[in-house]
């Protein structure tokens, strides 16, 4: 009896795919270094997890006196995987062996724990407040999708900003994979920030999200257009999402496109369709569909 694999031609498969590599764009091929690893940036975002929330993500049966040297001896392994990761991505630009580089993104990105962390109880309490649902505080850093996704992007935000975008990017794809929220990592956002549901919520790069907002399912926060060079490429880096102010709502299944300004206080209804900016205080809905009832043909 024939193997299945007697049935394809192996070395031809291969040789074609090698052909296509030497004809690849340069851009492809890492100069010096391995990729990061998406692998070793989940273990390094769960275990920064469990050094920020020790008493929810920690060791079962954790004593008071144990937290801080758990905390440590986490956050150590944690660094010292972000750090390999880091270099790697510095590979990518011909950094092969720019430890110090590497060792300061890191140390700075040390230093800005108990920031990210203040950020993200504000967004649990902001949950809370926000959802008649929630039973308590431990719900929802354990179960809100809102809540993972924001773990990860103020981690990833963090990264960004230090100049690693592939880094970032691997872990915001993470969060997206596992809420369905997506948001990338060059969004900035305040505190106290709630995400209701979070399925389906896009927040782009250049979007920047006040104090206290929230948004629900199915919302997206994108580009109204996309301008090209000369040469037809796309600009990248420019301002082409929304900034959402203080205080404002934004219910689900609303689209909110380009360079606007939702003002402070606002409300957007659900399904809105959005292009331009809103001053502070509105109270933007879809126009109401008419219904008329007729009895046996009358009015007609």
């Amino acid at each position: 009896m024939s193997h299945a694999r007697d049935s394809w031609d192996l070395a031809r498969v291969v040789a074609g795919l090698s052909a296509e590599r030497a004809q690849q764009d340069v851009r492809l091929s890492p100069r010096c270094c391995d990729l990061p690893s998406r692998e070793a940036m989940a273990q390094f975002v769960d275990g920064l997890r469990a050094a920020l929330f020790p008493d929810h993500f920690g060791p079962r049966g954790l004593a008071p006196q144990g937290v801080d040297p758990f905390v440590g001896y986490t956050l150590d392994a944690a660094l010292r995987t972000l750090h390999l990761q880091v270099l790697r991505e510095l590979s990518l630009t011909g950094e092969c062996d720019e430890n110090p580089r590497a060792d300061a993104i890191v140390a700075s990105f040390a230093d800005d724990l108990p920031a990210i962390r203040r950020g993200l109880e504000s967004d649990v309490h902001a949950a809370y407040r926000g959802d008649p649902a929630a039973t308590s505080l431990h719900e929802i850093v354990f179960c809100y999708p809102g809540v993972t996704a924001m773990t990860h992007h103020r981690v990833a935000h963090a990264l960004h900003v230090r100049g690693l975008p592939l880094v970032a990017r691997v872990i915001a794809e993470r969060a997206h994979a596992i809420t369905g929220v997506d948001i990338h990592p060059g969004a900035t956002i305040g505190g106290s920030f709630f995400i209701d549901h979070g399925t389906g919520v896009v927040i782009g790069e250049t979007a920047v999200i006040g104090d206290r907002v929230r948004l629900y399912q199915g919302v997206t926060l994108g580009a109204k257009s996309f301008p090209t060079d000369a040469t037809g490429a796309l600009i990248k880096g420019r301002p082409r999402h929304p900034i959402v102010e203080d205080d404002v709502v934004i219910y689900a299944g609303a689209t909110i496109l380009g360079r606007v300004t939702i003002g402070r206080g606002s409300s957007i209804g659900g399904n809105v369709w959005l292009t331009q900016s809103v001053p502070a205080h509105s109270r933007i809905t879809q126009v109401q569909a008419r219904s008329e009832v007729f009895d046996g043909g009358g009015g007609i």
